[in-house]
């Protein structure tokens, strides 16, 4: 039986709402490391992260498949719009808990993490084998792969600019931070847009309002890059601190190579693997390993322990979250 239209309309309002949480909590993702480094003005940033964002988001398809169909099991009907709605509106809360404190946690991990907590409040079946190899696996190594080519990238580069000018070298990385930043929000676009559009076709599934997840309307393509793109544009400056001067103090070339290495990791992603990745591991874990290529020490640990801390926390805090926001709202649906 098909739920109410305006049951499936309030899973889609919500899943809008993350979507821009998303946008502003996660905009340090595209652009901290150009505006630390002055290659970009915020301003100019904001919305080239943006436009960016609104791009990349129709490149997702293969992520937003992901989201929609592999990782649970719900039956048609209202009930199950209702551990949508729960699972989106936990995601949500720890968004905003991990921006007030200025922590760049996977808004991408809160939001899946969200669905799998309502999913087994509500006694559903979640896809453990599925969330293992597109969620938890990628979630790991993503952020050692990130680290790992970071460091070699920021070594290449020491090695073939050795005898260059620093003044020099400086101008010209700050140029090309700008082809990298373009191309880090378009990755986030493909991943974390899409992400917003696999809730979207979910809602409509078990609503009975579309007949398979494997198709997705037009439409949410376009609202979802919208909404993406407008939360981007409002910024996060909180965590834009952190990612850009608080990890270690970046340099133009540092910058260009964390950028190019995690936009990198996240095209292969989307586009190759359609794994939902977290974008914000990938960039942060990719500025630690370029910082270890001066010294380890030119890394402040202490704050990447938090900020690693807080990853590991958002998958099962957002799921604990969206179990009782489940117990809240199921009267309603």
């Amino acid at each position: 039986m098909d739920a109410p239209l305006i049951a499936v309309l309030a899973v889609i309002v919500i899943a809008l709402a993350f979507d821009y949480t998303n946008g502003f909590h996660d905009a340090a993702n595209a652009i901290a490391t150009s505006v630390s480094t002055r290659a970009l003005t915020p301003g100019v940033a904001l919305l080239m992260a943006a436009i960016g964002n609104f791009i990349g988001a129709h490149f997702g398809e293969k992520v937003a498949k992901t989201v929609g169909s592999g990782l649970v099991n719900l039956p048609t009907g209202s009930a199950s719009l209702g551990v949508v709605f729960a699972g989106v509106a936990g995601a949500i809360v720890w968004n905003l808990i991990t921006w007030y404190f200025g922590l760049p946690s996977s808004s991408s991990h809160a939001l899946i993490g969200g669905l799998v907590g309502a999913t087994l409040a509500a006694s559903g079946t979640v896809l453990w084998a599925k969330v293992m190899e597109s969620v938890v696996l990628p979630m790991v190594l993503s952020p050692l792969v990130g680290f790992a080519l970071g460091y070699l990238v920021m070594m290449l580069i020491r090695f073939i600019f050795r005898n260059g000018q620093p003044s020099k070298l400086n101008r010209g990385f700050r140029w090309a931070q700008t082809v990298s930043a373009a191309a880090m929000s378009v990755g986030h676009g493909m991943q974390d847009a899409a992400k917003t559009i696999g809730i979207i076709v979910l809602a409509l599934y078990v609503g009975g309002h579309q007949g398979s997840t494997s198709t997705i309307p037009e439409w949410a393509f376009w609202t979802s890059a919208s909404v993406l793109a407008l939360g981007t544009y409002a910024g996060g400056w909180r965590i834009i601190r952190t990612l850009g001067r608080r990890i270690i103090h970046l340099g133009p070339p540092e910058g260009f190579a964390a950028e190019t290495v995690a936009s990198g990791v996240l095209y292969f992603n989307a586009l190759v693997l359609g794994a939902p990745i977290s974008t914000t591991h990938t960039i942060t874990s990719a500025i630690m390993g370029v910082g270890a290529t001066k010294k380890l020490s030119a890394v402040r640990w202490g704050v990447a322990g938090n900020i690693v801390g807080a990853w590991i926390l958002t998958f099962p805090a957002a799921g604990a979250m969206a179990a009782l926001t489940y117990f809240a709202v199921r009267p309603l649906f």
